[in-house]
């Protein structure tokens, strides 16, 4: 039975790999192996981890390895611990191959401990743009992963043109929209019953589902550090202005999330009469369903530029966290002020851009990735893998060298 472990460290992670995940656990030729680590097993971020329980993943280990206090230097430390923690645990699963995702610091110290431990790395949404220090460890990770599963062509094409061997590419798309697509097709959607009971949890006042709302989702700016209070507030007070509800979810564990937490608490106690409400974390399908039915989204995660557009759906990008990444037309960016963020949101509900929602597609593909995953990592050979080599694309004359 081929081994593929897959290592867990927030709610973005899970979103992204849960759909890759399940078709794992369910090939009789495969065994999936789990680790839940970071901020995924805390409560402080909402515990994803009794989310994976609960959709009936096994968690082979659970590690503790965030420093506490959410700047840069904690950021780097908790890379280190989640290394030597990982390196640990890998030596006792033992796995064939590890699946990890994306460019946050659990992927680098998830591949770093693979790759000296000679297991395969197989790595999905490489080869983005996104301008900030993700983007960074992105590309790191790619170097050091033998098998690549990018969401779009352009991403495939990046990944090449960083010396990454053809046949290893495998242009897949997006896991997360598998999910999407699941609800799509679904004849089983959320009733308005089912909405209402969805305020039961997390903090603040009900929200009317019958009515429009929108649906934050902001996480800190590794290289803007010090800033994410005030961006969080000028983008709730935006939010206010224009006399719209909204659903508010709490920022990721990067450098200056403490910052922004505390933008939130500070506003909300400020605006407690306000129809909004703050969660520390959602269900995968909880999450979707809230964008298929939000008037748009707010803030800089991904998934207003993956997901979002599969919805039909308006986008407000804030700031610098996505920049450079591939976008549909439903997504409108601007500066992380209320100014910039209001102009925007009177962009976005205009006619105009109301009708072209119509047309709008996510680029990065739709739905099926997973199984295209599966295939890949059932059927690859494993022999040579391991032994990388650079690939080298013709190049052309560069003046100055010889």
């Amino acid at each position: 039975m081929r081994k593929i472990c897959v290592v867990v460290g927030s709610r973005a992670n899970y979103s992204s790999i849960k759909s890759a995940m399940r078709a794992i656990k369910n090939h009789p030729s495969l065994t999936l192996q789990t680790i839940a680590m970071t901020s995924a097993v805390l409560d402080r971020y909402g515990a994803v981890v009794n989310l994976m329980e609960d959709d009936g993943f096994e968690i082979d280990a659970k590690l503790f390895a965030l420093i506490e206090g959410e700047t840069p230097a904690t950021m780097a430390k908790s890379t280190g611990i989640a290394l030597i923690e990982l390196s640990t645990v890998f030596e006792r699963l033992k796995p064939d191959y590890v699946l990890t995702v994306g460019d946050r610091f659990e992927t680098m110290a998830t591949t770093l401990a693979a790759a000296y431990m000679n297991i395969r790395v197989a790595h999905t949404m490489g080869g983005e743009v996104t301008g900030t220090i993700d983007e960074s460890i992105r590309h790191a990770v790619t170097k050091f992963a033998h098998v690549h599963f990018p969401a779009s062509l352009d991403a495939a094409k990046r990944i090449e043109r960083l010396g990454e061997i053809p046949e290893l590419i495998f242009n897949v798309g997006c896991p997360r929209l598998d999910l999407v697509k699941e609800i799509l097709s679904s004849s089983e959607n959320m009733t308005a019953a089912d909405f209402s009971k969805i305020c039961q949890e997390g903090v603040g006042n009900a929200v009317d589902f019958s009515e429009p709302f929108v649906l934050i989702s902001q996480h800190p700016v590794t290289t803007e550090y010090g800033e994410g209070e005030r961006e969080i507030t000028d983008t709730l007070n935006a939010i206010k202005n224009i006399g719209i509800q909204a659903i508010v979810l709490w920022p990721n564990s990067d450098a200056g999330s403490e910052d922004i937490s505390r933008g939130i608490r500070k506003w909300r106690e400020a605006n407690h009469s306000l129809p909004f409400h703050f969660f520390k974390n959602l269900s995968v399908a909880t999450y979707i369903h809230l964008m298929n039915r939000t008037a748009c989204l707010v803030g800089n995660s991904s998934s207003g530029l993956t997901e979002a557009p599969s919805f039909k759906k308006g986008t407000i990008n804030i700031g610098d966290r996505q920049k450079g990444r591939l976008q549909a037309n439903s997504v409108i960016n601007c500066g992380p002020n209320a100014i910039e963020i209001t102009q925007a949101l009177n962009q976005l509900y205009s006619e105009d851009f109301q009708a072209s929602l119509i047309h709008a597609s996510s680029p990065y593909g739709e739905g099926g990735a997973s199984q295209k995953i599966l295939s890949i990592l059932k059927n690859i050979d494993l022999n040579g893998v391991l032994k990388k080599s650079f690939y080298d694309l013709p190049t052309p004359f560069i003046k100055g060298l010889k």
